[in-house]
């Protein structure tokens, strides 16, 4: 088959500067002191003092990626966040330069990494329009022949002539994404920010990915829904620590992801707070019944998941939410603090929080199940989400399903399978 993209021996390394500092606070006194023994210069020192103690770290984020792509594949990017995906795309958009080896690519490169892509925030929607099509390297009346068509799926027709800045993040992304995918180019390459969009929309583009790629254009697709990927994708590559570890047959490098992913089971983690979040997650565990540390749960019993979170600033409309994954990739149960709050968000004063979300005995079957946990703005923003913090195992001992073996339907409902308490600490 005809090769669009080749890839040999690609790497991407950054420099990580470690700076050392030492905690120095000090007194009126010591300044008046100061500014007696130099005069002229200003002494207030106030919070860290660096020392001279630094560190320069090497970080990979690619290393040793050889890869060839064909006309007309669909290739799903997988791996855990941190693996490279989004620099792979990057490099190949031509956004970002490789530290070494090469790329080689046929056609016309549309790529969608990131909310607006492209866009000038100064520039209306119809303005940004013909501006990615020149980028492309279009002329007027290509991409003049297409307008109508990325309007129209875009759903902005009422905003053509207002500034992007002023966009929503829905509004950028329907955008973005009907420009990316209805000029002419060859190779269409989609980043994760299609979670960003509401499901209608989701559905609304994943068609015209498939559609597109009937046509025999090349798609390279990341995200970490698995049955989007199984379904759109013909093969996938999984990427793990900046290295390519397999590539082949979608259901394949699925099956050996998932299995990757859950080799360990935990039941408690911690993590490092986001920069500038006004809410984020400190810690989340998971307990038995006997409220003690398990990462394998008895089917015939209950069990908590426990989240521990920052508040900055007085919130009134932040949701925190729980999301259950099996080891198909499939979502069985989402959850909200508003669920045990009768559906309306809980007020939340500055403080730290502990949450425990209760599921009920027999509430799922027995699989190996990850924990996804989010704090957002519903609708508008992710504040701290973390993808697969908790890995547990439902074990069977002597459930109901049994009787059906392997034909038991893996589905749960919400209501009335989970309980939340919450209480600032």
């Amino acid at each position: 088959m005809n090769t669009v993209i080749k890839i040999e021996n690609l790497g991407k390394k950054y420099m990580l500067h470690h700076e050392h500092y030492e905690r120095r606070y000090t007194a009126l006194r010591d300044v008046i002191m100061d500014t007696v023994k130099e005069t002229g210069k200003r002494f207030f020192k106030r919070g860290a003092v660096k020392t001279k103690d630094s560190t320069v770290e090497e970080f990979w984020a690619l290393k040793g990626i050889s890869l060839d792509i064909c006309q007309g594949d669909r290739v799903g990017v997988i791996g855990r966040n941190g693996a490279g995906k989004s620099t792979l795309l990057k490099i190949l958009s031509r956004i970002t330069d490789p530290s070494e080896g090469k790329i080689s690519s046929k056609g016309r490169v549309a790529s969608l990494l990131e909310v607006g892509t492209g866009f000038h925030p100064e520039l209306t929607g119809s303005e940004n329009i013909y501006l990615n099509g020149a980028i492309l390297g279009m002329n007027r009346g290509e991409i003049k022949k297409k307008f109508d068509e990325i309007v129209a799926f875009a759903e902005v027709e009422r905003f053509l002539d207002t500034p992007v800045k002023r966009y929503s993040s829905g509004m950028y992304l329907r955008l973005a994404f009907a420009v990316a995918a209805h000029l002419e180019s060859e190779i269409l390459m989609i980043d994760e920010v299609l979670s960003v969009g509401d499901v209608v929309f989701q559905k609304k583009c994943l068609g015209k990915m498939g559609d597109l790629t009937k046509e025999g254009r090349t798609l390279l697709f990341v995200s970490h829904n698995i049955p989007t990927l199984r379904a759109l994708c013909s093969r996938a590559i999984l990427l793990d620590r900046g290295k390519l570890l397999a590539s082949g047959e979608t259901a394949a490098i699925i099956s050996q992801y998932l299995s990757d992913r859950h080799e360990t089971a935990n039941a408690a983690v911690e993590f490092i707070p986001r920069p500038g979040a006004n809410v984020f997650f400190t810690r989340a565990w998971i307990t038995d019944d006997q409220g003690d540390l398990s990462t394998d749960v008895d089917v015939l019993k209950p069990f908590m998941i426990g989240l521990e979170f920052q508040v900055l600033i007085l919130t009134t409309n932040t949701e925190i939410t729980v999301v259950l994954e099996n080891s198909l990739g499939v979502k069985v149960l989402f959850t909200s603090l508003s669920d045990g709050n009768n559906k309306e968000f809980v007020e939340l004063k500055p403080g730290l929080y502990k949450t425990s979300v209760w599921l009920k005995e027999n509430f799922l079957v027995p699989d190996v199940y990850s924990v996804r946990i989010a704090a957002h703005y519903p609708g508008t923003l992710n504040i701290d989400t973390r993808e697969n913090v908790l890995r547990f195992n439902v074990v069977e001992t002597g459930s109901t399903m049994l009787r059906y073996g392997q034909t038991a339907i893996n589905w749960c409902c919400v209501l009335g399978g989970t309980k939340w308490d919450i209480h600032k600490k």
